[in-house]
């Protein structure tokens, strides 16, 4: 419920607010908002300016249209808001965002959505015209005013998606490749055109896919490697059939709300290898790697409804779903039509 607060009428915020495009000057800002919700959320904030500027830099995303944030007339930020809109065909926009603890209840979270919802109809223009549009977003479960507000504004609650974890105090079971197949890290200046193509065919079969072009995939993927602070080359793993990537298993030596958990980023197999224990293998020889740097746990996101079975082969590996860490996707269909993205496997 809204805090009767007195509203400009010619902004709908309340008096002494004011919004306004994001600049890069304001990354250490940003970072420790979003930090203050994330302490009162999760009960952490170990977010950095070095991880999180790389997004705003990401190719296709410009700043100063598709990010947005709200002022407190003492100059703080109260809330913050970003559009990705980065699909061709533009049939799918994602919006994020969060609102300080301090300035919860006034309507700011209200007024950032509906100007993202305003950003996001841009998509509407430029795809096909026959194809359906939505909108979407992944709000924390635990988050229930955000999911309040996202019902009250025309969503609805679509899918979930899940943490697995592992505590790895013993050792790991050793991984078991598929016969002809064998294991390697990834190269740097080398592998990135061959990982781009593997995980484009192996996440086809994922709800929700789009194809987008392969040139602005790869520069993206590029990006990732080139500016990501935790990127770690040794922590790469690409099964290789000869001279073909089979599967891969990109991870991270840490996730950003725990240092001591080692991340399995992406794990895909292609589909000439499914059915074979590839993705066990691939998780196995990951927990490994994790063992062996000292990490006491493991853990991956997926969606909980996964078309291709993912969550089965977690639980199978040992995984259990951490319900403190649970996301519901919400959407609202901002134009009918075809649905282009993948929607059974």
């Amino acid at each position: 419920m809204l805090t009767k607060v007195r509203l400009n009428e010619k902004t709908g915020l309340p008096e002494g607010y004011t919004t306004r495009p994001v600049t890069m000057q304001d990354l250490e800002a940003c970072v420790a908002t979003i930090n203050a919700a994330y302490r009162e959320l999760k009960g952490v904030a170990i977010l950095t300016p070095d991880q999180f500027g790389p997004d705003w830099q990401t190719p296709g995303f410009n700043l100063e249209t598709d990010a947005r944030l709200v002022m407190a007339p003492d100059g703080e930020i109260a809330g913050y808001y970003e559009v990705w809109d980065l699909l061709k065909p533009s049939v799918r926009v994602s919006v994020w965002g969060l609102t300080h603890p301090q300035h919860r209840n006034m309507g700011i979270g209200s007024y950032l959505l509906h100007w993202a919802e305003e950003r996001a109809w841009l998509a509407v223009e430029r795809a096909p015209q026959d194809a359906r549009v939505i909108i979407q977003s992944n709000i924390p479960t635990i988050n229930q005013a955000a999911g309040e507000l996202f019902m009250d504004c025309g969503y609805r609650m679509i899918r979930h998606s899940l943490r697995m974890v592992i505590d790895i105090n013993d050792e790991p079971p050793q991984p078991q490749w598929p016969a002809g197949l064998t294991n390697r890290t990834f190269k740097v200046g080398e592998d990135e055109v061959g990982v781009t193509m593997a995980v484009r065919e192996a996440f086809q079969d994922h709800w929700g896919y789009v194809e987008v072009p392969f040139e602005e995939d790869l520069e993206r993927w590029k990006h990732r490697v080139e500016t990501d602070p935790d990127f770690d080359p040794s922590l790469w793993f690409l099964a290789m059939d000869g001279d073909e990537i089979a599967g891969l298993s990109l991870c991270r030596a840490k996730i950003y709300d725990d240092p001591e958990m080692g991340w399995v980023g992406t794990l895909g197999v292609c589909r000439a290898w499914r059915r074979k224990g590839l993705g066990l293998a691939l998780l196995h020889h990951s927990f490994q790697a994790f063992y062996n740097r000292g990490k006491p746990r493991a853990g991956l996101g997926v969606d909980a409804q996964s078309l291709t079975g993912a969550t089965r082969l977690y639980e199978r590996a040992g995984m259990k779903p951490d319900p403190a860490r649970q996301f519901d996707l919400y959407e609202k269909e901002l134009r009918p039509g075809v649905e282009l993205s993948t929607q059974t496997a």
